[in-house]
């Protein structure tokens, strides 16, 4: 379905029973909705999953950069708005989940259990993202593709797994660039270190131990400074929920659960 936020079209999808507890879904940095498939057969026999591509990237609306965090936050609680859910759990990857720590410590009564994977409450320098930028300006995403995916899983998975890895690079490829860059941006101005000190919803945090992008010390950094937050670590790279679906699934659907 379509929704509008703020004058830019929105692609939103909601799986499962409409009665069951809600679970949104935020996706990470060039990427989209997809990248939650293998998840979904486990998530909507208990959840009403909504699933967003987040501004930007997808089928939905690309406007003009700078983008931050605020924004993608605001987006977020307007696709629950727009479905009329006062409270849902939720699950975000790397950008998805510093989205998710803009909710906890912004709009803490609109979610119930949070679940924030692979990600990090800051991501310097700045000249990372600013050279990331560059690229995507110089050489679209065609150039931003292979180290992308090598940052995203291992040399062995890469291997084993050639239809996943050609899925995940078709759909970088197909990220704007615009997208990207606005994306990109909102994370370098990004600095949650102190303020998710306030979060109080019960928070899982999903680390992988072979993380070179949010290594598994900036998941500790999440859960030593959220009162009251588990960990889970898992044997996989950057997109854990693709590398490791059944104990990623298994994972979030035991904490939401519980």
């Amino acid at each position: 379905m379509r929704i509008e936020i703020d004058g830019a079209a929105f692609e939103v999808r909601s799986d499962g029973p409409e009665t069951a507890p809600a679970l949104l879904l935020s996706n990470s940095l060039s990427s989209d909705m997809t990248m939650w498939e293998d998840q979904l057969p486990l998530w909507t026999r208990h959840f009403r999953v909504i699933r967003y591509d987040q501004r930007g990237h997808g089928l939905s609306a690309v406007t003009a950069p700078p983008y931050t965090m605020e924004r993608l936050g605001r987006d977020a609680l307007a696709v629950l708005d727009a479905l009329g859910i006062q409270r849902a759990h939720f699950c975000g990857l790397s950008m998805g989940g510093m989205v998710g720590m803009w909710l906890l410590t912004h709009a803490p009564d609109r979610l119930d259990r949070a679940v924030l994977a692979n990600t990090a409450p800051y991501m310097g320098p700045t000249s990372l993202w600013d050279g990331r930028i560059a690229a995507a300006e110089n050489g679209g995403m065609e150039s931003l593709a292979e180290p992308t995916i090598t940052r995203w899983f291992p040399q062995s998975f890469r291997e084993a797994a050639p239809e996943t890895m050609a899925r995940m690079r078709a759909m970088i490829l197909r990220t704007p660039v615009d997208g990207y860059r606005g994306s990109c941006m909102a994370i370098r101005d990004m600095d949650q270190r102190e303020s998710i000190a306030m979060a109080h919803n019960p928070v899982l945090v999903i680390i992988g131990a072979k993380d070179p992008a949010t290594t598994p010390a900036d998941g500790e950094l999440i859960a030593a400074t959220i009162p009251g937050a588990r960990t889970q670590v898992l044997d996989a790279a950057h997109i854990s929920n693709v590398e490791q679906p059944e104990a990623f699934g298994t994972a979030v659907l035991d904490f939401l659960r519980g």
